[in-house]
């Protein structure tokens, strides 16, 4: 079993900059409070094959994620895969597109999949994610326009 949430989300930034702090995960913790802790490997710019290592927690339970950067269209799109053998993984990305004045609309999207006993599991994970999806969408936008100059 397998499902689909998402957020939209408008962030008083230009596309550019939205897009070049999105691209980085390591600022992923600013707006996911599941996120523990997150490393990038290689070092340098995000590109496609770049590999986002994180520990998060869900449901008082921590887990680590790895997850792959498969597609890369600045400033537009950004494409990823789990690489982890969880019960419930994800698959996902942004799609940002400009707007007058200097704004920037933002959609994120995941779709979580269930594997062995987490077929049971997806279904509680997605209703969750469903749930928070509005304030995730609002918690991206305040952490981007906190971090990013006018």
């Amino acid at each position: 079993m397998s499902g689909e949430f998402e957020s939209i989300v408008e962030i008083d930034r230009p596309v550019e900059q939205v897009f070049a702090y999105l691209a980085d995960g390591r600022h992923d913790p600013e707006f996911s409070p599941r996120v523990q802790e997150i490393t990038k490997t290689p070092d340098g710019p995000t590109a496609v094959g770049t590999i986002f290592r994180s520990t998060v927690k869900d449901a008082g339970m921590k887990s680590g994620r790895e997850f792959k950067i498969v597609e890369y269209d600045p400033p537009s799109r950004i494409r990823w895969r789990e690489q982890s053998k969880n019960l419930v993984t994800a698959e996902g990305g942004y799609d940002l597109d400009a707007l007058p004045g200097g704004r920037t609309r933002v959609r994120i999207f995941n779709t979580l999949e269930g594997h062995g006993f987490g077929k049971l599991l997806v279904g509680l994970a997605l209703s969750a994610a469903r749930r928070d999806a509005p304030d995730f969408g609002r918690r991206i936008k305040a952490a981007v326009e906190a971090s990013v100059p006018a």
